[in-house]
Parts: C-alpha cells; structure tokens; sequence
C-alpha cells in the first residue's frame, strides 16, 4: 500500500480551503504552512490567465528528509508509505528542510521543531480522508493507494497525463498533478512580481530552475527537457503573484562552524604530517600549540553547532539514538573522537610522553582529514541546494583546512617556540594551499559549466550577481592576493609581521566565502 495525492489543476480555483482545513486540523501557527497555494499568472492582458497550484509534502518512496535525519525523527510507514513525523525526537538542526526539493517543511515556531503534513495520517487510519481533500469544493484533491488499481486516483493516473515536480532529484514523488502549467512546478519559469499586494507572504521572492516531468498513461514519471531559451521565453510571460515565505533554515552559525572547523582539523593535520612523516624537527608549536589550537576550535565547534539548533536540549540525543545514514549523526561522532584524540595528545605533549604522542599523530591525523572533509558528504544530503552537490566538494574542503591550519599555526607561532624550519613548512603550505583554494574557487566551483540550472544560477550570484563585490573584494582580493603576494616575497622563514598579515588576511577571506558559499546556496527559493 502506498498513499499517495494528485491536485487536477482543470478544477482548483485557487480558493485556500486546503490552507485553512490543514491549520485547523493540525493546529498549524500563522506564518507557516503545511499546504499552500500559488499563484502564477501568465501572458499578457487580454489573454492572460492565472494559474493554481497546491503545495505540500510529496510523501516520497526515497524521501531524502529521512535520510537527512541525524535523530530519526522522521520515517517512512510501512503499511502505507506516508512520511510522517515524531516531533518528541527532533532537535531541530533543520537538515530535513535542506534535504528536501519542495520546500514542504519549516519549524514550528510554538514547538521549535521541525513539521509537515502528514497525510492526516490520524485520519487515515480509521478510514477517513484528509481534512484539506474533505473541505475541497471542487474535488481537486485526490488521495488514495496508488498500488490499488481500482482506487480513484490510480485511475486518474493511469488515463490522464500526470506532472510531478523535479523528477531529477530521484526523489520518487507521490504528489501528482493534471493539466499543471510548468511556470507554477517550476520556479525559474516565472519571475516574482514587483508588487506582491497587502496579503502576500513572499516580499523577497526570487526565481530559481529546476525541472519538473510529465508521466505516460501507466504513471511513470517522464523528464522533461528543458533549455535555457525555454525557461527565458516562459519567464517573459509568467510572474508569480501569491506564494508563500520560506527563510533561509541555516544562517552565520553554520558559516563559522565550517570555518572554525577547518581550523581545528588543519591545526592538528599539519603537525601530524610534518612530524609524522619527518618533514619538521619537533619543537612547542607543532608538538602542543597544534593539538591545543584544534581542541580550542573544536569547542567552539561543537559550540556552535548546538547554538543553531532550534531544540539544544535534545542534543545529547545524536549520541543515544543515532540516524548512522545521517552525515550530522556520523560527523558528531567524528568530531567527538577528534576531540578525544587532541586531547590526549595535549595532555602526552605536556606530560612528555613523547611514544605515545608518536603514536597518536596518524589516528588523529586521519580524524582530521574526517573532520575537514565530512561536511562535503553532509552538504550532498541537502538534495535541495543545487550549488552545494559538487563531488569535488570534501577535497575543497581538505584545501580549506591546509589554508586555514597554516594560517593559524603562522599566526600562534609569533608567541609559541618554533623553528626557522617549521616556518618554512608553513609558509610553503599557506602559499600552495591557498593557490589550490583559489583554482578550486575560481575554475572548480564558479567558472566550470555545472550540472543543473540552480546551480550555475546561484553561481552566477557570487561571480558577478548580488555576493559578487564581497567575493571578489574580500575572498579573492583580501583573502588570496594579498596573502599569496606576501608569501611569495618572503624567501626563507616567516617574517613576524608578515606572518600576522597573511594568516589573518587568508583566514577572513576563508571566512568570508564560507558566508556567502552558504548564502548562496540558499538564495533561490524552491517552490
């Protein structure tokens, strides 16, 4: 059994009785929706026409959300395939709504959880409809088991052309629509109206792409090509004229977390390296000022990624209940252990326990590698961010951690104990570090063509769009040129002062690309 809901656009007159059932039913707070209507409009007076358009959860077979989980707050039901929600369970990391295409999930601004519709399901399990298809009063809604030949909406779906929206994700969607104009499944294909009008909830509306597929006469869902002269011709003529907000779910905190913990990881992984492998002699600042500074950004770390939790006091519950699908559930335990391993190895260096810090150097170095490069995996589950699902993603982050470790041990060592030796290995790794981030950067990430149009749209917004003059000002400009000129004209050693500059300089730009990496990958709105 698996229950699934089809919206026939021929009979939806855009009325919200959906909107309303669904508050009433669930207890739904203003401001945020479980369902919702659009409103596109398209052409141009006489000939214009406004379109209708519900939204809300798709109940997908591979619903990324739940993968997404770190606390396993949110499951698929077996005896009907309804994607439902334990609201006791969820801390709040807000994951699920990165994870997910459609924009069908936010947080309860009441419980500071996360929530969606869950088919009624209290409804469905003793026969009754969903409340938003009951209000219907056109029966534009239809809900029922898509496995069952003789329900209603198998029916509608096997003798009608059927949509749903962004097939490409792989998401298996079961919310199906009839005769649903593309401009209002598809972001891209209409662009925000000047003025929205006193009772619309989307004042910063943008246009985004992502495609949405046609299904044949047995409901299988078919792609539908789309071009870029397409989606520009359609944009001409569409405009969306009622929507609803949807912010941004991760803000600054994530930002610096990526950017603290690139410290923490790079701080450890050089000494490790550089004494491990006999590339430096053994002196204070590698021996104990690199695990000290790890740990010191590790806290903060951790620090920061409790503070951006909407329910902290469920924290602890990524450790007694883990979702080990979820890059939050692995990269927690992989923090805890670097954690642990930097700290045992302060405590041998202060101790003098020379063997065993020895020893400790290759597990910690390789929980540093880990702890640099997990967020890549992490951002690839937030299927619903375009910009952020580069494969090279966990080696960009490995470069990030090299610039950001040398950077901070250069800086510590104008008050620690080093050698003429160990600046030199610094100053190499910076240099060559932070030429690697910029190609990655530059060539990799923006200039490259990329695999789908909300990608290279958001791209664009960094390259030469609303995040270009910080970009280039302060990650290229202040955070690469200046640095790698400094370096490049210092022959042997670090030079105090340049040593100051440059690391400092590296890491402002590292942190001003990690802000607006982030903030760009949420600019586009998904619905």
């Amino acid at each position: 059994m698996r229950f699934g809901f089809l919206i026939d656009n021929r009979k939806c007159i855009g009325c919200h009785a959906c909107t309303v059932a669904c508050k009433s039913e669930h207890d739904v707070p203003i401001g945020v929706y479980r369902t919702w209507v659009k409103y596109v409009e398209t052409g141009q007076f006489p000939t214009n026409r406004r379109h209708f358009t519900v939204m809300r959860c798709n109940h997908c077979d591979d619903a990324p959300c739940i993968t997404g989980c770190p606390v396993t707050a949110l499951y698929r039901r077996e005896q009907d395939g309804i994607v439902d929600f334990d609201p006791e369970r969820c801390i709040g990391c807000k994951m699920c709504l990165q994870a997910c295409p459609y924009d069908a999930l936010h947080i309860d601004p009441d419980t500071h959880t996360a929530a969606k519709c869950n088919f009624c399901a209290h409804r469905v399990e003793v026969g009754l409809e969903p409340s938003c298809q009951v209000v219907c009063p056109t029966q534009a809604i239809v809900s029922g088991d898509l496995d069952d030949p003789t329900t209603y909406i198998s029916q509608l779906i096997s003798r009608e052309p059927v949509q749903v929206r962004k097939p490409e994700k792989g998401t298996v969607p079961k919310l199906f629509y009839i005769d649903a104009d593309e401009s209002t499944l598809t972001p891209s294909a209409a662009t925000p109206a000047a003025d929205y009008g006193i009772w619309n909830e989307m004042p910063n509306a943008n246009a985004n792409g992502n495609g949405n597929g046609a299904a044949n006469g047995n409901g299988d869902v078919l792609p539908t090509e789309h071009t870029d002269l397409l989606h520009d011709l359609v944009a001409k003529s569409a405009k969306t004229v009622y929507d609803v907000e949807h912010p941004a779910p991760w803000g600054w905190k994530v930002s610096a977390y990526i950017w603290t913990k690139s410290i923490a990881a790079g701080a450890f992984l050089l000494p490790a390296a550089g004494l491990a492998l006999g590339l430096v002699a053994d002196n204070p600042l590698l021996a104990w000022g690199g695990p000290i500074l790890a740990l010191i950004f590790l806290a903060i770390t951790a620090g920061l990624l409790i503070w951006d939790l909407k329910r902290p006091d469920r924290f602890y519950t990524i450790l007694t209940r883990p979702q080990l699908r979820s890059w939050v559930a692995l990269g927690t335990f992989v923090l805890l252990f670097f954690g642990a391993v930097s700290g045992v190895s302060v405590l041998a260096s202060l101790l003098g326990a020379d063997g065993l810090l020895r020893v400790l150097w290759w597990p910690g170095g390789a929980l540093a590698i880990l702890s640099a490069i997990y967020t890549g995996f992490l951002f690839a589950q937030s299927k619903a961010r375009d910009l952020w699902l580069s494969p090279a993603l966990p080696v960009h982050l490995l470069v990030q951690a090299a610039v950001a470790g040398a950077a901070s041990l250069a800086i510590l060592g104008i008050v620690v104990e080093t050698t003429a030796q160990t600046e030199e290995f610094l100053r190499t790794v910076l240099l060559w570090s932070l030429i690697a981030n910029a190609f990655i950067i530059l060539v990799g990430e923006l200039w490259l063509p990329h695999g789908t149009r909300d990608a290279a749209k958001a791209a664009d917004m960094i390259w030469r769009g609303q995040f270009a003059q910080r970009f280039w000002a302060g990650v290229v400009g202040l955070g690469h040129v200046l640095p790698v000129v400094l370096l490049a004209a210092i022959p042997f050693g670090l030079d105090p002062l340049a040593a100051i500059v440059a690391g400092a300089c590296a890491l402002i730009g590292l942190l001003a690309f990690e802000d607006i990496w982030v903030k760009a990958g949420q600019a586009l709105p998904l619905s």
